[in-house]
This record gives structure tokens, C-alpha cells and sequence, in this order.
């Protein structure tokens, strides 16, 4: 097998912490002695052990070490955080070769970690796969480099782009079903993948969200959502207290259990104020599940970096325009005759 064969491997595993691991980076790690792999590991859970030291816990026969590679897709940590620097790990096992996909851009890492292994003697390869790398741990990359959450822009629309039909600002009347059971089981599962969720005032009160991920075993996302005036009624589900939720608002209001209240000025650069917040909160990634005006005020600010788009065979002829994007469709899926498609900005830099 090749490196890129093995670090493939590594991306699979690391996978797994989708989810789990945020705000840190999704991480595998295999070690391989005479083309045999004779170890495998990946970061299960923040705060957790790494996954070079999972790998390395995994190998029966240690004396294989000193003669083996280890092939891992993020430069190994060379600080103390919430567990011990894993380049220290491999020096003092005595692993000679390193096989890396991508630098660390976490500036307490930064290519210290393989400075302090190649010192040590240790032969250190970088750039395997590099692009499927960045990819893969594209939230922590935009969170260390853009000091923001990573932002997935969902919505559904009518085939003739609405995302609903004309309704006023209560919840009295139900919400166009775009999506179908089976993709909303999806969107569920998308939840637990992601840090937080956030929806603005007018559908918090025309659909009285839940916002949480029932349909699906994992992490509920961290609730956030927009009320200048705090204008949603006070029993409904966002300020329930059972899930963490952030309320922005220009209004003064005290904090309760699970339900946090912050200040920002609405007239100067408010989606700016919001990202700024929750990266000091470390909100790793964020859902913008809408309404229309919040989806453009995200897209008008340039503030997004995926979006993920559900197109139903329904035809409504009139309601809430869908929101436009400059974008590249990157993936198109179907389910039960809805079109899912995942777009970037043509902006973006390829990962």
C-alpha cells in the first residue's frame, strides 16, 4: 500500500469524531511496521485522549515501535491542553518515520510538532492529501485561521423557490412541508454533527422550533437565536432552558438556567458581533437554518462557507422567496424525489 492508501485509512477513523471531538479537529492515526498495520486510533471525544496515543495504546508488540511508521492526518500537538503533547509521545516511543497530511493552523501547534520530532531525529513527511485534509477538518481550519464558527447556510424550497407560502407572525398556522420524513431525518442527523443551530425572530415565532436532534442519537447543538425586541413568548420552546441557548438581543434581560442573554448593537455589523461571540464561546461550527432575512444577512455579509439546499416538486407560486447564492455545487443527492445540493462560494479557496 501507498501513503495516500494509509492516510485514507487515517481520514476514515478520524471521521468518527464528528460531533464529539469539536472544538478540536477530527483525527486519525494508524501505524504500520513491514506494510503491516499493526495499530489504529482516532480522537473519540473532547477532552479525551488523542489519536496518536489510541493508536499507540492499541499495538500489541511495542517493540515494533522503533521500526514502524506512523501515518496521522493533523500534525501531532506539541503542547499541554487537555492531555499531553503527542509529539513527546512519539519521540519517547521511539517511532522513526511520520507520515502528515496537513499543519496544524492552531497557532499554540503552528509546525511546532514536527519541528520538535524532526530535532529529535524523527524523518517527518507533510502534504499527503493534503486538499482531502483540509476538507475533512474544514470547520476547525475556517475556526483557526477566519477566528469564526464555520457556517452551514440549510433551507428548503418549492421547486419554484419559496421556502413557504404567506403567513403571519404566529404559529397558528403550520409551515409549509417542504422536506419529506426521511430528510428530515437527515437534517437531524446534520444537527448532531454541528456545534450550534440558529434561527431568527419571525420563525422562531411563526414555527416554534425545537431545534434539537430527537430523530437522531448524538449531541444536541447549542440553540441560538436572533430577538431584537424579545419579541418570542416566553413558553415557548427556545427559552424551554433544556437545551444551552443564546438570545441576541438589543434589549437588557437576566440570564436564566441554560439561557443566556446577550447585548450587540443592531445597527453596526451584527452578524460580525454574533460570529465574534461565539468564538470566544468555542462555537466551532453554527447551522443558519433561516428565516429569509437571516440567511441574507448571512449571504450579504459574505459570512458562509457551505450551504446545504433541499429542493421539493412543489409548486407554490407565491410566499417567502428562496435566498439567491454565488456558489458551486459541490455534491447533488436525491431523496424521495428531493433534491439535496451542497454548494460553496465561488470564492472560496479549494480546500
Amino acid at each position: 500500500m501507498e501513503d495516500a492508501d494509509y492516510m485514507r485509512r487515517c481520514f476514515q477513523l478520524a471521521a468518527n469524531g464528528l460531533g464529539t471531538v469539536a472544538p478540536n479537529p477530527m483525527v486519525g492515526a494508524v501505524i504500520v511496521c513491514d506494510g503491516e498495520v499493526i495499530g489504529e486510533g482516532y480522537h473519540r471525544k473532547y477532552g479525551e485522549a488523542h489519536a496518536e496515543v489510541n493508536a499507540i495504546a492499541s499495538v500489541t508488540d511495542e517493540t515494533k515501535l522503533c521500526r514502524s511508521t506512523m501515518y496521522v492526518n493533523l500534525e501531532p500537538c506539541s503542547h499541554y491542553g487537555k492531555t499531553p503533547p503527542c509529539s513527546d509521545l512519539i519521540i519517547s516511543k521511539k517511532i522513526p518515520h511520520v507520515v502528515i497530511a496537513n499543519v496544524d493552523p492552531n497557532p499554540k501547534v503552528a509546525g511546532r510538532g514536527i519541528q520538535k520530532m524532526r530535532k529529535a531525529g524523527i524523518e517527518v513527511i507533510t502534504g499527503i492529501l493534503e486538499e482531502e485534509g483540509s476538507w475533512l477538518n474544514r470547520r476547525f481550519f475556517t475556526f483557526q485561521t477566519q477566528h469564526r464558527p464555520y457556517v452551514l447556510l440549510k433551507w428548503a424550497q418549492s421547486a419554484d423557490g419559496f421556502l413557504d407560502r404567506p403567513r403571519e407572525n404566529n404559529c397558528e398556522v403550520p409551515p409549509v412541508q417542504i422536506s419529506s420524513e426521511f430528510t428530515k431525518l437527515l437534517v437531524h442527523k446534520v444537527r448532531t454533527e454541528e456545534s450550534a443551530i440558529m434561527v431568527g425572530t419571525n420563525t422562531a415565532i411563526k414555527d416554534n422550533p425545537k431545534l434539537t436532534a430527537r430523530r437522531w442519537v448524538g449531541n444536541n447543538p447549542v440553540r441560538v437565536v436572533v430577538d431584537r425586541q424579545l419579541r418570542i413568548p416566553a413558553h415557548y420552546h427556545l427559552l424551554d432552558q433544556t437545551i444551552p441557548t443564546i438570545v441576541y438581543t438589543e434589549q437588557n434581560s437576566s440570564h436564566k438556567s441554560n439561557l443566556h442573554y446577550i447585548h450587540i448593537n443592531f445597527v453596526e455589523n451584527p452578524i460580525g458581533q454574533i460570529m465574534d461571540d461565539l468564538y470566544k464561546r468555542n462555537i466551532l461550527s453554527i447551522i443558519v437554518e433561516g428565516g429569509q432575512l437571516l440567511l441574507d444577512a448571512f449571504i450579504k455579509a459574505g459570512v458562509w462557507d457551505e450551504a446545504r439546499i433541499e429542493t421539493a416538486p412543489l409548486w407554490l407560486g407565491d410566499g417567502v422567496k428562496a435566498p439567491q447564492l454565488d456558489g458551486s455545487v459541490t455534491m447533488t443527492e436525491k431523496q424521495d424525489e428531493i433534491q439535496i445540493l451542497t454548494i460553496i462560494p465561488n470564492n472560496k479557496q479549494n480546500w
